[in-house]
C-alpha cells in the first residue's frame, strides 16, 4: 500500500515562489507513482490538517526563513509524524551564517574570513576593519537568508548602498571575496551522492542564476577535478553535514581557487525544481527524481 505524503510548500519567506515550484514537482512525481498526496501551507490550521488527511509522513518542500531553521521543524516534531529533511538543531546551525562558519573554523574546515555587522559603527570605521581584516572586493549577506536572497559583491564604492538596501536585517555577514571556480556537493543519508560545477553568465551564482532559465548558467557534470581532488571534496561535504547532524539530502556550496576548496554554506533543504542541482547530480548517479523522492521519504521515516 502507498504512503500517504503531505507535502509542505509555500511558507512566508523570500524564497517562497520557490518552495511552491519544489512542492509541485514533488507532488507530481508522487501523484505520477500513485501515491495519495496532499499539498497544504505550514499556516495555523496544520494540525487540522494533519488530523483530518492522516499522512504517513510529512514532505517538507519548504525553504528559507520558517520553512528550513528549524522552526517547523520543531512543530513537526510536536506533531509526531516522520518528515523529511534535517531536524530542529541541525536546520538552525545551518541557517545561521555566523554559527555555521564558526563549526567549520572550529573543524579546520577552510571558509572565506568574516566579520559581522549590525549597523552600530560609522561607515568610515565600517571600512577601516575592512581593509585591515578582509580587504575588497567583499560578499555581502544576510545571516539567515538562503538561495542567495539580498546578496551582494561589494567594492569600497557601493558597499554603503547595499547596506542600505539590507537594512530590513538585524544583522549582516560581511565575508572576503574568493575567486574561482563555483563547486556544489550532494550528500544524501550517508552516501557522498556527487558534485556540480556551475559557470554563470552573470557576476556570481546569485538568485536570477539559480532560477531564472534565461540566465543561462553553465552546469558542468562530470565535474573537472583529479581523483584526489574529487575525493577531498565529498570528504569535507560529507564531514560538514554529520558535523551538523544533518539527515536526508544537503547541498554545500565551494569556491575552488588556487587548489583548495572554501565551503561557503551547507543547505539542508536543497530546490528540487527543474533548474535545481540535487536532482541534476542524482540523476547523474542513476537516480531519477521518483527514486530520489523516495530516498528521502525512507530516510524521513528511519530517522524518526
Amino acid at each position: 500500500m502507498k504512503k500517504k505524503v503531505l507535502i509542505l510548500s509555500g511558507g512566508v519567506s523570500k524564497e517562497r515562489e520557490i518552495s511552491l515550484q519544489t512542492g509541485y514537482q514533488v507532488a507530481k512525481e508522487l501523484k505520477n507513482n500513485r501515491y495519495k498526496i496532499l499539498t497544504c501551507e505550514p499556516g495555523l490550521n496544520l494540525f487540522g490538517v494533519v488530523k483530518k488527511f492522516k499522512p504517513n509522513i510529512i514532505f517538507n518542500a519548504l525553504h528559507g526563513q520558517f520553512g528550513e531553521d528549524g522552526y517547523i521543524q520543531s512543530i513537526l516534531e510536536s506533531i509526531g509524524i516522520p518528515y523529511t529533511h534535517s531536524g530542529v538543531v541541525a536546520s538552525a546551525k545551518a541557517m545561521d551564517k555566523e554559527i555555521s562558519k564558526k563549526i567549520f573554523i572550529k573543524n579546520k574546515i577552510l571558509t572565506p574570513k568574516y566579520i559581522k555587522y549590525s549597523y552600530d559603527i560609522s561607515n568610515q570605521e565600517l571600512i577601516k576593519i575592512i581593509k585591515k581584516k578582509l580587504n575588497f572586493p567583499v560578499v555581502v549577506k544576510p545571516i539567515n537568508e538562503g538561495s542567495s536572497v539580498n546578496v551582494y559583491i561589494c567594492s569600497n564604492s557601493n558597499l554603503i548602498n547595499k547596506l542600505k538596501k539590507l537594512k530590513i536585517y538585524r544583522e549582516i555577514l560581511i565575508e572576503e571575496f574568493i575567486p574561482g571556480r563555483e563547486i556544489q556537493a550532494a550528500i544524501l543519508g550517508k552516501n557522498k551522492l556527487g558534485a556540480i560545477e556551475l559557470r554563470p553568465k552573470r557576476k556570481f551564482y546569485d538568485y536570477e542564476a539559480k532560477y531564472n532559465s534565461k540566465a543561462k548558467t553553465q552546469h558542468i557534470i562530470p565535474v573537472d577535478l583529479t581523483k584526489n581532488k574529487y575525493n577531498e571534496l565529498m570528504n569535507i561535504a560529507f564531514k560538514v553535514h554529520n558535523l551538523l547532524g544533518c539527515r536526508g539530502v544537503t547541498r554545500s556550496d565551494f569556491k575552488y581557487y588556487k587548489n583548495n576548496f572554501y565551503l561557503l554554506e551547507i543547505n539542508t533543504q536543497p530546490g528540487m525544481t527543474k533548474l535545481s542541482l540535487v536532482p541534476e547530480i542524482s540523476l547523474h548517479k542513476g537516480i531519477n527524481f521518483i527514486k530520489l523522492i523516495k530516498l528521502l521519504l525512507d530516510d524521513a521515516s528511519t530517522n524518526k
